[in-house]
């Protein structure tokens, strides 16, 4: 690098690139690619420092909370690259995103390299020639209050995680973990679920019908609307909004009239024939307003609602459109638009969709959720002239085109003129006999003017009693006949319809974004990771877009409330992040919160003890009580080490037997699972099994019965009686010493009621030896797993295309699959999500796919998992080659040996700086 040169880091290599192309030779352009620091795994710390202060978090909590921070291991060989850099450099130029997480890492750069030349903060919202040019000439200094907000966010979840985390291990499951904000997000779903296991269904009914004008010379004669009865005998008739969870009548809706069949049959047998009036007719004016430009938040929400697209992939897509330059930073909490986006918004909806789709004046939106940081614009299009989906369609393709043309028309419409229209609202009232007066009810809006709708219309949630009250689904842009109060129709159609109310509906992706965000809980630029990582960890899984939790989920959220139940109390997580916010805006002091999170104080809403207090007032926890959970009438379901299990503790049984038991599929969601069903399970189950008959060859009894993973057939061994008089200990050994029967999984074709003792055999025959691979000596078997039928050569492994295929393939059939490229558990092969050519240094075929822990590059021989900041779609060969290259140069991981010192925090910040940075 020649001296005069300034050096600009970032975080992506696509950003560094692009970025390069508009700063020219006088600038050299490097990628940090992510963090480069962070607090170890106290396992992988220097022995010395293992025994100190730092060895139990990595934090001294006793010394100012002081990390302990090291450089990442496959980020060592980067650093001394741009150390490198930095020598011929008489500038650095920190470009990292202007967030707490870039503000943290532009700290960590600094501390890492030690520059000795002047340092500038160089911040933008997009990545543009203009922006970045405005960058380059309005640089600020690093914002400590920041870089303190966010190292003490980290520090919170370090010790959050480390002191309650082992108390899951003991009680619950080993490999749990505990969150500031992903426990609060696993018991959202499963509080939710508790109330679908409590509710109650309502029955009631109604009566419909189709309705047109008597008078058959009007013009609108031809036209007929539907109609539901709304009221009887001047009392109104309730509908599934008028029901509580118990299936009782609301305490609001006591004198409402509740309709079973037998009444609702008899009005449509007293309207039978009769005519009806329009009792009133009201025509209100009907006017809608755009939504917002797309905030962090609501671009999950809505990415989910109309893309089906998870969190995580819209949150990675956004990130690669805005490294890319199509759209502005994507993680923002505010909805406003800048004066240059807002002209071009109404610009380019005037050129689309005519000047009387614009407002006379450009439209602001403020965001209104709590801890809202205004710092960034809205996401939207990149530039001071949007380029319009059709423009950009030759460029990005699949998802990214999808959710670029998401963000464009939701900015363009949130700049043009509301929707208007008229809705009109009917009553129709005729005499039902000795019932009384029976009156029907219509409303339909006719939209007029589609304003904003031209170009967006926004999704919600689906409504908890749609489907209660179908009729409100037709209302919509329904146009009713023209009528007069006193006119005369007629009714046809009338019938009378049951129904059952719903149980509230599980959160989905979107759904629990809006809650965390709307309770202030945690970041929406983290809840990505968050969603991802209670499905990672179990507690969450998906049913369609739905977020059902596990039994898990249940036994940890109970530890959780019952005995750090202020950790997960919405109120107090919300005042956590309220704290952090004022840390970064340098108004608390991050020490003196630390402190008052970890031993408790008497100020702020770090006060009542702490967590250090609660984990020492622990006292004994009953873990069999905490995996427990009544599921009614006797029944309790029991979370296991090998997975959860019902026990009828209604069966009297002998002392020291144990109750019927079974264990329960992971298909049955815990609001499926009934007494009923749990009775069914452990019928289907019971430890006799159905008798199948005898293996010819053993003389052993086979029998079929249901398990956790489904059907199987077992083998019954004559074992003789462990000595009683043993130690547990000496029980359990010899138990283990015993031979174990045969098992095998029933085929997809197979059912309990069908199975036969030949079928059984046939199962139990497997492992089957299919041969000897000649070139390696090693015996090639065909089984069946839990993922599927596969072959198996030694610790090689090959799905087979079929379950009949582990009792036909010949052993060339199977030496021909080993040749083909290795597929994933039970997955046919997919192909590569991207093919990146030949690497220069192997000479291999270099692609990337997508693997169990998300995409990875690969030359067929080594792997590298792809950054946090690079997409398999904005890798280039060259940086995927330096991927792999480096992967191949660290060779097997070594604990680090050398003693080093702690890192310390900044000098104390300067007036001055601190002064540029509020400015």
């Amino acid at each position: 690098m020649p001296q005069g040169r300034k050096l600009v880091i970032v975080e992506s290599p696509t950003k560094a690139r692009k970025i390069q192309g508009y700063l020219g030779d006088d600038y050299v352009v490097e990628a940090s690619v992510g963090h480069i620091r962070d607090l170890p795994q106290p396992s992988d710390m220097p022995a010395d420092m293992k025994k100190g202060p730092y060895g139990k978090f990595a934090v001294d909590v006793d010394n100012g909370f002081d990390p302990y921070y090291e450089v990442y291991g496959d980020k060592k060989k980067k650093v001394t690259e741009l150390k490198r850099y930095l020598k011929d450099a008489d500038e650095l130029y920190l470009a990292t995103d202007e967030d707490r997480e870039g503000e943290a890492i532009a700290w960590h750069l600094i501390e890492a390299l030690k520059p000795k030349v002047p340092v500038k903060r160089m911040v933008f919202h997009e990545i543009t020639r203009d922006a970045i040019t405005r960058a380059l000439e309005n640089t600020r200094e690093l914002d400590t209050d920041l870089v303190d907000a966010q190292e003490t966010r980290r520090i919170l979840d370090r010790l959050y995680g480390y002191e309650v985390s082992p108390v899951l291990w003991r009680k619950v499951r080993q490999g749990l973990s505990a969150g500031r904000v992903q426990s609060v997000a696993t018991r959202l779903v499963v509080e939710r679920e508790r109330e679908r296991m409590a509710f109650v269904p309502a029955e009631y009914w109604d009566v419909t019908g189709t309705f047109g004008l008597a008078d058959r010379a009007h013009e609108d004669a031809d036209k007929s609307f539907g109609a539901r009865l709304v009221e009887l005998d001047g009392r109104r008739v309730a509908a599934g909004r008028d029901f509580d969870d118990t299936g009782e009548l609301k305490a609001s809706a006591k004198n409402v009239r509740h309709l079973d069949e037998a009444t609702a049959s008899a009005v449509v047998r007293g309207l039978d024939g009769v005519g009806f009036t329009v009792a009133s007719l009201e025509t209100k004016p009907y006017t809608r307003r755009p939504a917002a430009p797309f905030t962090t938040s609501t671009l999950q929400q809505e990415a989910s609602r109309k893309l089906r697209m998870s969190s995580r992939s819209a949150m990675r897509t956004a990130q690669a459109l805005y490294e890319n330059g199509y759209i502005t930073y994507m993680r923002t909490d505010s909805p406003a638009l800048s004066s240059e986006a807002t002209d071009a918004a109404r610009r380019q909806a005037a050129e689309l969709y005519g000047a009387e789709f614009v407002p006379g004046s450009p439209r602001t939106y403020a965001n209104k959720s709590k801890g809202a940081q205004e710092a960034h614009e809205a996401i939207r299009p990149a530039g001071d002239t949007f380029r319009t989906p059709a423009q950009v369609a030759k460029e990005i393709s699949g998802d990214q085109f999808r959710l670029y043309e998401l963000i464009w028309k939701r900015t363009v419409a949130s700049q043009m003129a509301d929707a208007k229209g008229s809705t009109a609202s009917v009553r129709l009232v005729a005499p039902a006999g000795d019932l009384g007066d029976a009156v029907f009810a219509a409303s339909g809006t006719v939209i007029t003017f589609r304003g904003f709708l031209a170009a967006y219309e926004e999704s919600s949630d689906v409504d908890r009693y749609a489907e209660d009250e179908p009729a409100k689904a037709a209302e919509k842009d329904a146009r009713l006949p023209q009528m007069s109060q006193g006119d005369a129709l007629t009714g046809t159609d009338l019938s009378a319809d049951g129904h059952s109310t719903s149980a509230p509906p599980r959160y989905t992706e979107a759904s629990i974004v809006k809650a965390l965000e709307e309770l202030g809980i945690g970041r929406p630029s983290t809840y990505a990771s968050t969603i991802s990582t209670i499905q990672d960890r179990g507690y969450v899984l998906t049913r369609g877009q739905a977020l059902v939790p596990s039994w898990v989920a249940f036994a940890v959220v109970r530890l959780l409330e019952e005995h750090f139940g202020r950790l997960i109390d919405y109120d107090f997580t919300a005042a956590m992040e309220a704290d952090l916010d004022e840390i970064a805006a340098g108004t608390k002091d991050r020490v003196t919160w630390l402190e008052g999170f970890y031993r408790g104080d008497h100020s702020g809403t770090a006060a009542t003890g702490g967590l250090r207090g609660l984990l020492e007032g622990l006292g004994d926890i009953d873990a069999r009580e905490i995996n427990s959970i009544p599921v009614g009438d006797g029944v309790q379901l029991r979370v296991g080490r090998y997975g959860p299990y019902v026990e009828d503790l209604a069966v009297e049984v002998e002392e020291g037997k144990n109750p019927p038991r079974a264990s329960v599929p992971d298909d049955v969601a815990p609001d499926e699972l009934t007494p009923a069903k749990a009775r069914e399970l452990i019928a289907a189950g019971a430890d006799d099994g159905k008798v199948l008959g005898t293996d010819p060859v053993s003389g052993n009894q086979i029998i079929a019965k249901a398990g956790r993973y489904g059907p199987y057939v077992t083998e019954v061994l004559d074992l003789p009686p462990i000595d009683e008089t043993l130690s547990a200990a000496a029980q359990k050994k010899a138990k283990a010493a015993q031979p174990k029967p045969r098992t095998g999984s029933l085929l997809s074709t197979m059912t309990l009621e069908t199975v036969t003792l030949d079928d059984a055999l046939k199962l139990l025959s497997l492992p089957r030896v299919v041969g000897t691979d000649p070139e390696s000596g090693e015996e090639i078997t065909a089984q069946n797993g839990r993922y599927g039928p596969y072959l198996k050569k030694g610790t090689d492994s090959r799905t087979l295309p079929s379950e009949e295929a582990m009792f036909t393939v010949t052993l060339d059939e199977a030496i021909e699959l080993y040749k083909q490229p290795k597929r994933g558990r039970g997955r046919t092969a997919t192909p590569p999500l991207r093919e990146l050519g030949q690497d220069p240094e192997t000479d291999k075929p270099v692609v990337i796919k997508d693997g169990r822990f998300g995409a990875y590059v690969t030359d067929g021989e080594t792997n590298r998992t792809l950054p946090r900041d690079v997409t398999p779609d904005s890798i280039t060969p060259e940086r995927a080659y330096e991927l792999l290259a480096e992967k191949r140069a660290q060779g097997p991981k070594k604990k680090p040996a050398a003693k080093k010192a702690p890192a310390r925090k900044p000098a104390a910040k300067k007036p001055a700086a601190k002064a540029a940075a509020k400015k």
